[in-house]
């Protein structure tokens, strides 16, 4: 892989110095102490989801903290990339074009502390998030897996539930991990795996990215932070993990074991059923002194904005390679970040909206409903996304439907992941008359300083003109 550019570092190398920044931007908050595992902390930090990180002292009072909404929108993720809101995409494409591979290290913060004698439901304090989830789970632990035959390593996240002391159980839809879990299991062996919970910002979105199969997304993380990441070969296997993560749990992902896991909130805000599941037996867990553990709560805005934003990224990368003007795209959170893409284009012709649809519905098979605007639409408005459609969108001609075909097994509306597609061509014909689909616009209204315009003391001046 070829080394990135001398890029400025964003402020932070892990979760602690991210907390920190956090903090002196005033956007931390700490929580009283001893509030429960049990819903309590997740409620806390979905009332907070979208204007600050929560800090959690002796959770259920338990000697670690928690800490949630480490990423709650995409401003404060443009902040870990150290970049303008507007030139986020860019940053994570230039990231996937020009990777740095990590480096391996002899010590690291996080094998401070090793316990061979594994019991997760007193060493770690995993939250109970949702109403109706079958228990607590691991959900910000980034799960690191090995190809067993190259060793070239894929990292993903899954929902991971505390099924006994030492065990987990893991839902492994059909990405990358289960491919290699599928290699492994073909010759009868475990599948070796390490869980990373506490990492910084940067490595968690690149954790997202839509990548091929064989491609380490810590090299991506190394291109997001400027420089690469350090890694450690764990105690008991070859998966190397980052340095610098909290919390560590090396495990086998066991062959042709399946145990029942569910439900579970997931991020269409559904419960996900009980299904049977993988599972992982832990073997070790490593962690640093006075460790910090990292929840995520499902279905939340930080499980949302997690793979929403790599997920644009890569899909506009991919995209761009055949079709060079379009502009923009964006995975609405209304859609759950991931089923509802919308794509902004200087439409060249009045045919290829179209081909464009139908290459999204390719990109990714959780892609469920496909918008294309010209580029006067601003994508992350859902007012003018709604505009465009309602004035641009003929359903008799602009409508393409596609019929059972592969979509998420998490859409409750699905058949088992079959499903239908929507693309909606709502772009203006190009053989429109003059004006007949130009956008209203007062003159100097992106110009207007409401500071200088408007009075300081309204009430005065109204006194004055109403007696």
């Amino acid at each position: 892989m070829n080394r990135g550019s001398n890029t400025p570092l964003p402020p932070c190398r892990d979760l602690r110095e991210w907390l920190r920044y956090l903090e002196n931007r005033g956007k931390l908050a700490v929580a009283r102490p001893e509030l429960s595992l049990q819903h309590e902390i997740a409620a806390v930090a979905k009332c907070l989801e979208r204007e600050k990180t929560v800090l959690f002292p002796a959770p259920g009072s338990h000697a670690i903290p928690v800490v949630a909404n480490v990423l709650t929108g995409r401003a404060l993720a443009a902040e870990a990339l150290n970049v303008p809101e507007s030139e986020l995409l860019a940053r994570f494409q230039e990231a996937v074009r020009n990777p740095i591979s990590p480096v391996e290290v002899d010590h690291a913060p996080m094998q401070e502390i090793v316990h061979r004698q594994v019991d997760m439901t007193s060493q770690l304090p995993v939250p109970t998030h949702n109403e109706l989830d079958s228990g607590p789970y691991i959900t910000a632990g980034l799960l690191i897996s090995r190809n067993p035959e190259t060793g070239i390593q894929n990292v993903s996240v899954h929902r991971c539930q505390v099924a006994e002391s030492d065990k987990l159980t893991a839902l492994l839809l059909p990405r990358n991990t289960l491919t290699y879990m599928n290699m492994a299991e073909e010759n009868g062996q475990a599948l070796e795996v390490a869980i990373v919970i506490g990492i910084d910002p940067c490595t968690l979105l690149a954790s997202q990215a839509i990548m091929p199969l064989d491609w380490d997304e810590m090299a991506i993380a190394g291109a997001l932070q400027g420089s690469p990441v350090e890694i450690v070969k764990c105690l008991t296997n070859d998966v190397c993990v980052p340095a610098r993560a909290e919390i560590v749990l090396e495990g086998r992902i066991l062959p042709d074991v399946r145990e029942a896991d569910g439900p579970f909130g997931e991020f269409p805000q559904y419960y996900g059923s009980s299904d049977e599941a993988h599972v992982i037996q832990i073997d070790v867990m490593t962690h640093r002194l006075d460790p910090i553990f990292h929840t995520i709560t499902g279905g939340a805005l930080e499980h949302l904005i997690m793979g929403g934003i790599p997920r644009e990224a890569t899909l506009l990368e991919n995209l761009q390679q055949d079709f060079s003007n379009i502009l923009d795209v964006h995975l609405s959170p209304g859609g759950v970040c991931r089923y509802h893409f919308i794509v902004k284009i200087d439409k060249q012709n009045d045919e290829q909206p179209k081909d464009i649809i139908m290459a999204a519905f390719g990109a990714h098979y959780d892609i469920k409903q496909v918008v294309v605007v010209d580029q006067d639409v601003d994508i992350h408005n859902p007012d003018q996304v709604q505009w465009a459609v309602s004035t641009r969108f003929q359903a008799s001609r602009d409508l393409t439907v596609v019929e059972n075909v592969q979509g998420s097994k998490l859409d409750p509306s699905a058949d088992n992941g079959v499903t239908a597609k929507m693309g909606l061509d709502a772009t203006a014909p190009l053989n429109s008359e003059a004006g007949e689909y130009t956008k209203i616009r007062v003159p100097g209204e992106d110009e207007v300083d409401l500071d200088d315009v408007l009075e300081k003391n309204p009430a005065a001046v109204l006194d004055q003109l109403i007696t």
